[in-house]
């Protein structure tokens, strides 16, 4: 399937590419692809010519995932339940952390859905670089494809997760309110986080193989740094906007928020400063990544 859209694509690249130099240089037959110069994100109507690409790479990376396990892909449920679980019990019920009158199992595993998709995201998305090493130094296409297909598979975990999540609602019987039509946007605002991260780190792993090393660290560390096992109300005050600098504070408490409802709505400030981090994360990531992908094909 990837060999005959290889051949798809070069025929379509090509074709866009050489009437590009013909409108350039409209009396050379001769063609020359060079590193690009200077400051350059992403060129929307390239990656549009790769769209069916970028669909067949989702395919794969989540048909690969689960390849050749004993429970397949039962294991995008059993891990947040596993954490859900131990937490439950030394958070929960040794700790008695605040969870506004919501069982605890329910007010993790609300928070867990969201992170589940950042987490595998940010993993699979930093390392999808150096685990395509022969696809990238043989065919050309826009290498971001790979990064955003790994962070882009992940609405499959999120759906079943968001199932999973539903049920357990109704065993606790939980109904939501109006809140949870606003889930889309705040797994939009998720999957843009861990994308401006994997762009950073997939870039940086092609250059410096310590990534690999650093990213289960980074993941852990990023989640005791998240309110999904705790509410961000026991943060003080005063450190709640730098609080807010990570993104995933203001996704997991309103996705919370939006799907188990209560009366504390996400402040708008905070929301604010976490927005704002991320297009800021995800415009210099496009631009690094966009800088390293010169030298990819040699380095990688």
């Amino acid at each position: 399937m990837l060999a005959n859209l290889r051949a798809k694509y070069f025929s379509c690249s090509d074709r866009y590419l050489i009437s590009m130099a013909k409108k350039q240089i409209p009396h050379s037959d001769v063609l020359v692809i060079a590193p690009t110069r200077g400051l350059r994100l992403v060129d929307p109507f390239e990656l549009w010519l790769w769209h069916e690409l970028f669909v067949a790479l989702i395919v794969r990376d989540v048909a690969v995932r689960y390849k050749q396990t004993a429970i397949g892909i039962a294991w995008v449920v059993v891990q947040p339940l596993a954490t859900v679980a131990i937490f439950s019990f030394l958070l929960g019920k040794l700790g008695n952390v605040p969870t506004g009158g919501l069982p605890y199992p329910l007010f993790a595993f609300a928070a867990m859905v969201p992170w589940q998709v950042f987490s595998r995201a940010l993993v699979e998305g930093s390392m999808s670089l150096a685990g395509n090493r022969s696809l990238i130094t043989k065919v050309y296409f826009p290498r971001i494809l790979m990064p955003a297909a790994a962070v882009f598979g992940g609405v499959v975990d999120f759906g079943i997760n968001l199932v999973i999540l539903l049920v357990m609602m109704m065993w606790f019987g939980v109904v939501p309110g109006w809140q949870i039509l606003l889930t889309p946007a705040l797994l939009a605002l998720a999957l843009l986080t861990s994308l401006g991260v994997a762009l950073w780190l997939s870039a940086l792993n092609v250059l410096y193989r310590d990534v690999q090393f650093v990213l289960p660290f980074l993941a852990q560390i990023w989640l005791f740094l998240t309110p999904v096992l705790y509410p961000a109300s026991v943060i003080p005050e005063k450190w709640r906007l730098l609080y807010a600098m990570n993104p995933m504070v203001t996704v997991t408490e309103s996705f919370r928020w939006a799907v188990l409802g209560g009366a504390t709505a996400p402040e708008p400030l905070m929301l604010l400063v976490s927005t704002a981090t991320v297009f800021i994360v995800l415009v210099s990531g496009m631009a690094y990544f966009r800088h390293v992908e010169r030298e990819m094909g040699d380095r990688i």
